[in-house]
């Protein structure tokens, strides 16, 4: 069976699923025949333009805003999926920031613990409010997106964000040992340099993209296209033996 077939009348929430890789995913989804939960923070202009994409294609879809470091906004993003959808079937942990570059002795207590919240406790708080969800189906799926950093450490000034993206690496394999009774396959993405997001339009320099991918096996920065195929994938395998593996999309630069 094509993965486009065994996502067709799906039931997927993805967080941050309005910008960037996120919006990627959220397609992608769309495209292969699932009903959507949209959650946004601030990007209310895309979240609502994937919704009418997804409507015009005669699927389910709705848009939620809400802050994930908040545990009630987490429940109630929970809440209004089941509502809107019905149920969830495939939960995609999209949330995640490097806020900013700070060497340790600039990192602030404060700046720290955001971090984590956005990166690391959000995605508690989500998985938590929509595991039993989960588990009322037969086979269901969850997709953690961590990060190249989580592997490698990152850049200088990234001590926070690649401590927090690695901390997902191993939430990743606790929780598919928890929720493997219940039916419930959890695995992570970690995606190198994805250009053309606003984390990269951000934090990376032309410079710096320019040194990083001259040092890519292939020869190319990826593409959130390339992250959302893999997150498809990983959702897909309702009866796979997959589950607590990360999967790299990095060009070759990580292959341990």
């Amino acid at each position: 069976m094509k993965t486009e077939e065994k996502i067709a009348g799906k039931n997927v929430l993805i967080t941050a699923g309005a910008q960037g890789i996120g919006a990627s995913i959220t397609k992608h989804f769309i495209d292969s025949g699932a009903h959507v939960a949209i959650h946004y923070f601030s990007s209310s202009d895309t979240a609502k333009e994937l919704k009418e994409y997804a409507l015009s294609k005669g699927q389910k879809a709705e848009i939620i805003s809400g802050d994930l470091t908040k545990e009630a906004d987490a429940n109630l993003l929970i809440k209004k999926t089941v509502k809107a959808l019905g149920g969830i079937d495939i939960l995609i942990n999209n949330t995640g920031s490097l806020v900013g570059r700070r060497m340790l002795n600039e990192i602030e207590t404060d700046f720290w613990n955001h971090v984590m919240d956005i990166n690391l406790t959000s995605m508690m708080f989500v998985s938590r409010a929509a595991a039993p969800i989960l588990a009322k189906n037969e086979n269901s799926s969850i997709v953690n997106l961590s990060s190249l950093a989580g592997r490698k450490g990152g850049h200088p000034g990234s001590l926070a964000y690649s401590t927090s993206k690695g901390a997902v690496l191993t939430f990743t394999r606790a929780l598919s040992t928890e929720l493997g009774p219940e039916g419930v396959r959890v695995n992570a993405v970690a995606p190198g340099l994805i250009l053309g997001t606003s984390f990269h339009n951000t934090h990376t320099t032309k410079e710096s993209a320019a040194a990083t991918t001259a040092s890519i096996p292939i020869k190319r920065a990826g593409n959130a296209a390339d992250v959302a195929r893999a997150v498809l994938y990983l959702a897909s395998e309702y009866d796979g033996f997959i589950t607590g593996a990360t999967l790299d999309i990095n060009g070759g630069v990580y292959n341990m």
